[in-house]
């Protein structure tokens, strides 16, 4: 009998790299509030939902806004952000992703996305791959935002996986936190430095053997 276990990934710096139009998007709002936003200042936004960027970009440029204000602003980085991924194909697919993928769902493995993002849908349809997921959790899903483990939690219960089981691919250190804090194997993709909390830690997909992967199973 095969060992199940739930997989559950990210998707932003993990599946596929829309950091770089969440960036875009982001830093036109900050330009024309007059604050300086910087690929640096992006990194406090990883894992973190959309109201919450907001109030830290905010922060960085010390301004005060109403609630009107603010609710116009994320209507208007959510439109600048899709026409970006209008024309978003498989070629946006992080390289290494495809093969582990595929080698979970010969396995027959349970495979989860768990995303603070509000487009994981259309970006998944896009780029192709939205058959590899049995459960999809995103930002429409869930009401706390990580290092909360509410995302991985609903992810493993809609697989009928116990968290314990479940394995979690992120690029944030609120992803990572919020994998230990719901008692799941970590796994950060990215630096060592930002993703020390992380059980296990490789640059990108390309560095994980599926030798690893089938151990993971097995474990």
């Amino acid at each position: 009998m095969t060992t199940k276990k739930a997989f559950i990934f990210d998707l932003d710096g993990v599946i596929v790299d829309t950091a770089k139009y969440h960036f875009l998007a982001w830093q036109k709002i900050a330009q024309e509030l007059n604050i300086n936003f910087t690929l640096e200042d992006n990194e406090l936004l990883k894992g973190v939902s959309r109201v919450r960027s907001l109030d830290i970009i905010l922060e960085l440029g010390k301004v005060e806004a109403s609630q009107e204000d603010k609710n116009r602003w994320l209507i208007q980085k959510n439109e600048e952000y899709l026409t970006y991924l209008v024309d978003m194909d498989q070629s946006e697919i992080l390289a290494g992703v495809l093969p582990v993928l595929q080698f979970l769902k010969d396995k027959k493995q349970p495979i989860a996305l768990g995303s603070a993002s509000k487009n994981a849908r259309p970006i998944l349809e896009k780029t192709g791959i939205i058959h590899y997921f049995d459960a999809i959790v995103d930002g429409n899903d869930v009401t706390n935002a990580k290092p909360d483990p509410e995302v991985f939690l609903i992810a493993a219960q809609a697989l009928g996986i116990k968290p314990e089981d479940a394995i979690v691919f992120e690029d944030s250190v609120a992803g990572v936190q919020a994998a230990n804090i719901a008692k799941m194997i970590s796994i950060g993709i990215g630096e060592e430095k930002t993703l020390h909390e992380a059980k296990y830690i490789f640059e990108d997909f390309t560095h994980i053997e599926l030798a690893f992967i089938e151990k993971l199973i097995n474990k």
